[in-house]
Formats: C-alpha cells, structure tokens, sequence
C-alpha cells in the first residue's frame, strides 16, 4: 500500500472537532489500492504496456465515486491523493459515495484514436473485478471524455454480460448519460462563484476573470461566466494564454477548438487558444500575476505554490482543478487577505451530476437538461452557502468550513457504526 499523510489541515479539524480515534484511524488510509498493468497493442503491430492504478479511498458513505485520467504524471500517490478529496467532496455534497480515483500513466496524445480504444477498454478490463453502480462508479477526469467513458461502459458490459448504464457516468446522453454533465463542472464553479459574489454585493458585469486552464471545465465556465456578464480578460491552454483586458468572447475561443478537433479527425485538440483570433498572446505565468478580480484555476493540480503565490494579485481565487495551491501557497495566499473557494466545492458540480446520472442509469428515468440545471443549482447553492456561513461564524477559511463539515458527516457515519466508548461501555 502507498502510503498516505493526511493534511495538516485535517488533523487541525480532527482535533477542534474532537473526532474519535476510531474515525481518525479509518480516515488515514485508504481502503483500497490497485496496481494494474494494461499492455495495448499499438498500431504498427508492436506492444506497449503502461502502468495504471485505482484507489478506493473511503467507502463508509457508499461505493467510491470519482475520475480516470490519462497524462504521464499519473502515479500511485497522486491517484490516493485525488481519491482522498473526492471523499471530502462527495461527503460536502452529501452524495451517497465515498471517493475513488484511478488512471494510466500515458500520454494519449501520442496515440491514435483507436489505439486510445484499446487502452481504455484494456484498463477496465484490469479493474473490472473492483468496479460496478454498486462499488465504484468511476467518471471521466483528465484527458478522457464522453467518448472515452462510452468505450469503458460497454467493456464493462461485455466482461459482466449485463447492461449496468450506472456503472460509469460521463457517458455520451444516447449511451445513458445525462444531459448536463459536459458543463456540469464549470456549471458548478459558476453558481459557486456567483454566490460568494452575491454575499459581497457585486454584480458580474463589474468584475473581471482571468482563467488558467481551458479545457473541459475552464472553457465552459468561461463560456457560462461570459454569458452571466463577467469580462473574462485572460484565459490559457497547455501551449499558451492570451489576454485583453476589454473582455474576450470564450465561446469563439472554444468553438474553434472543436472545430479544428473534427477537422483533424482526432481525439485530443492540437489548436490553442492563440490561434482563435482574440487577445494578445502574452506568458502564461504572467496570467497568474494579472490584476484581475478573479482568478480561475482550471488547469492542473499545484499551479500556484509558495514560488509563485507571491505574484497573485487577484483577491478572490476560485479553484476549478484538483488541488491547484499548494499547502505552503494557501497559506501565504490566505496571510495575505486573498478569498479562496476551495476545490472541494467550487468543483464539485461534476461530480453531483454524476450522481444525478447514476440514480438517472438506476431508476430509467430521464431528466432534462433544465431539471438537471435546477437540481444542481439548489444543491450546489445550499452547500455553498453553508461553507459561507460556517467560514464566517468561525473566523476561518472557506476551504476549512467545507473540510470540516465533511469530515464530520464521515466520522458522524463511522462512529454510528460503533467506536470504543460503546464497546467498552
């Protein structure tokens, strides 16, 4: 078993909550973790086999929920990592799920779209024993998409001989999925946002947004926010970022890219955000340090860490990627007066509309776009306005708020169960 050190921030709440020792012992490790190897026949005949994993983080609330990322920097560690905030997350949201993440180390950019098939339909070959709509229900992350998850669920059906729709989420509508669920993360950031913003008596058309990351998540908040009124000034890409302080329309941005993807016939988009005329093209540590109102983390994880938090002027962060600020960086972020919305939150749209696909995959129902919108939006504005009020009563930050009212519905659930003080009476 890799092993895994909790945050500083969760033994902080383990012990102003006074969570049992039980519940702390249960938290600090994962309940389960798989190494797999998936060998892929490549297309000029040859065999490549790559590593990959599954974590199953914490299953005290229900089956682990929780991505599969293709990128080279897939580990071990950073599968537990992740698995370990999807935990926190789907207990914020109170989902019935536990966390769970996984992935291969590859680069899928180097592969055909059919070589692609063949990894993904290799993977969950390697985990199909752990995985199920009633054990862990994994969901698209990193460089995998609808598509993706459409090959997975019907590997998945082959090797079970049944039709389990609510074995995976993510999947395209006309395979089960929801309607919904493309935007669901940068839909889920947006009400966030607006609902932080609400509270400070700000109107969007009045505050400016630079986005590192636009991918998936980033480029649909973009393209939401846009909608809303927000001036988004500034948005990157892997390859680079551009700017312009009197607003840039993310949707001209974003539909180049597809449209450059179908052109080219392949799964990942090799455009950038340069190419769709808009902005100037300036370095992408410099989006970082713009003067901006918000800043947008949609990229990766680690992005600003105690080198780089120094640069930040942004006063409000809004945190769309998986652990994009470092401890370190947190907290000279937060020393410094900056509002963070923390990841645990600002992201968890994805993942809520993930459950409403799986009830959804369960039930046979089908729900609109527009039921699926007003769901999530209630959910999400609740629980946000909970952490608000939390961080506020306390006198604490928006990402303490929301880990300890998650953690305290998990130790609430393990101590149900039993701990010491009923056993010894």
């Amino acid at each position: 078993m890799t092993a895994f050190d909790l945050p500083d921030l969760v033994h902080k709440i383990f012990d102003d909550q006074e969570v049992t020792p039980d519940a702390r012992a249960i938290l600090a490790q994962p309940d389960r973790q798989i190494a797999v190897s998936v060998p892929l026949r490549r297309d000029d005949g040859s065999l490549a086999v790559f590593p990959g994993w599954r974590c199953q983080f914490n299953t005290t609330l229900g089956p682990a929920k929780g991505g599969i990322r293709f990128h080279p920097g897939v580990t071990a560690e950073e599968c537990t990592q992740l698995a370990f905030w999807m935990t926190i997350k789907c207990a914020l949201m109170e989902l019935p799920f536990g966390g769970g993440k996984g992935g291969a180390q590859v680069d899928p950019k180097d592969l055909s779209p059919l070589e692609v098939e063949r990894l993904a339909r290799g993977y969950i070959g390697a985990i199909a024993d752990v995985i199920g709509p009633d054990r862990d229900i994994p969901a698209p992350d990193v460089n995998t998409d609808a598509r993706v998850m459409g090959w997975m669920a019907d590997e998945f059906a082959k090797i079970t001989r049944r039709h389990e729709p609510a074995c995976i989420t993510g999947k395209p509508v006309c395979l089960g999925g929801s309607e919904g669920r493309t935007q669901a993360t940068g839909r889920g950031a947006l009400i966030v946002l607006d609902a932080w913003l609400e509270r400070e008596g700000r109107k969007p058309e009045d505050v400016t947004v630079a986005v590192q990351g636009f991918g998936n998540a980033g480029a649909h908040f973009a393209c939401l926010a846009h909608e809303r009124g927000y001036r988004i000034v500034a948005v990157s890409d892997s390859q680079a970022a551009i700017h312009d302080p009197d607003g840039l329309t993310p949707s001209k941005l974003l539909d180049y890219k597809q449209k450059e993807k179908e052109l080219s016939g392949a799964l990942y988009a090799d455009s950038s955000v340069k190419e769709g005329n808009g902005g100037e093209e300036i370095a992408q540590e410099d989006l970082l340090a713009l003067d901006v109102d918000v800043l947008v983390l949609a990229a990766m994880e680690d992005a600003i860490t105690e080198d780089n938090a120094g640069t930040v002027t942004a006063p409000l962060i809004l945190e769309i990627a998986n652990g994009p600020v470092t401890p370190e960086a947190d907290a000279m972020l937060v020393k410094d007066g900056k509002v963070i919305l923390p990841d645990v939150l600002a992201n968890a749209g994805g993942v809520t509309v993930s459950y409403y696909e799986w009830v959804q995959g369960r039930t046979g129902e089908r729900w609109g776009a527009a039921t699926v919108t007003d769901r999530l939006t209630e959910r999400m504005e609740a629980i946000a306005e909970a952490c608000f009020d939390r961080a506020g009563d306390d006198d604490i930050p928006v990402r303490e708020a929301a880990y300890a009212k998650a953690i305290t519905r998990i130790a609430d659930a393990i101590s149900s169960r039993g701990d010491r003080s009923y056993f010894a009476g």
